[in-house]
């Protein structure tokens, strides 16, 4: 699978206007998913009270790694409340460090009415200078997707194509997809294509510990790969850092493994990936679970 891939890197990388690469040189992680704030719940019944997710301490870290991508988390009405004027501060302050940012949601019910997805991105973009809106919408992780998998892709899709079309000019929209997407079918190619068709750039969630072997992330993820690259969309490749038990399981996270894996890993995942048409590094979920592991190891050391 990581062949195809890399065989359809090269053949669009021909391609006039094909998406940009990263460099072997670049930093192996340049993105990362931000689900907290700091604002206590007190407050807003929407503070998560995570103290290093204040606006300085998040720009920080940013320019700290040198990342190039955030997708940050808007609740719903984002626009109102005391948590409006952390996201928008925040927004601004990213952006002033050299990165992209996107607002980040998902929640279940827009896949039953994706005009709610609408209402959510409006508040989140409004007044803001945001770069993208990230959807981190699971069908996968609802019964239906066991019952009904045709209605549950519809759905899904009928989500990504509304908000798409209700964007404020000059936002992209991202998407998350799982590799395993690129696995089913759907239509005359797969599910992943589909997703992606209808997207500005994608997150390809490969949510492994290691990067080779057959179950590695390049492995897992080539399939996806090929298909972004063939999408001509900017893409990242995303791992967890968080608990096995909230990852569903330790080979699934390097949240019991450590910083030095995770650095360790993520290196080979862009030296294999280096000049890929459109790859921007390796994503990390989420800015709470990879500052702990740092925050870690800083002890230990």
């Amino acid at each position: 699978m990581l062949g195809a891939a890399l065989a359809a890197a090269v053949l669009l990388a021909a391609v006039p206007g094909a998406a940009t690469a990263a460099h072997a040189d670049a930093p192996a992680i340049s993105a990362m998913w931000v689900w907290d704030n700091p604002l206590d719940h007190a407050v807003d019944v929407r503070g998560t009270g995570y103290a290093p997710a204040d606006t300085a301490t998040l720009a920080a870290f940013v320019r700290e790694h040198g990342l190039t991508t955030v997708h940050v988390s808007a609740p719903w009405a984002s626009d109102e409340g005391p948590v409006a004027a952390w996201l928008t501060d925040t927004v601004a302050a990213v952006r002033a460090e050299g990165a992209t940012v996107g607002v980040l949601g998902g929640d279940a019910p827009w896949l039953g009415q994706p005009a709610l997805a609408v209402q959510w991105m409006q508040a989140a973009t409004h007044g803001r200078a945001v770069d993208h809106v990230q959807l981190n919408v699971e069908p996968w992780t609802r019964p239906e997707w066991f019952t009904d998998r045709a209605g549950s892709v519809t759905r899904w899709l009928a989500v990504l194509d509304t908000v798409r079309a209700a964007l404020p000019p000059g936002v992209g929209l991202g998407v998350d997809v799982p590799y395993w997407l690129a696995w089913e079918p759907w239509g005359t190619g797969t599910v992943a294509d589909a997703a992606m068709a209808r997207a500005d750039r994608v997150e390809i969630v490969a949510f492994v510990d290691h990067a080779h072997g057959p179950d590695g992330i390049l492995a897992l993820s080539a399939d996806a790969v090929a298909a972004a690259v063939a999408a001509g969309l900017p893409f990242t490749v995303g791992v967890e850092t968080d608990t096995p038990a909230v990852a569903g399981g330790a080979e699934w996270t390097f949240g019991d493994d450590g910083l030095a894996a995770l650095l360790t890993e993520t290196a080979l995942v862009r030296d294999a990936l280096a000049g890929t048409p459109g790859y921007e590094g390796v994503a990390v979920q989420h800015y709470r679970t990879w500052r702990s592991l740092q925050d870690a190891a800083t002890s230990a050391g």
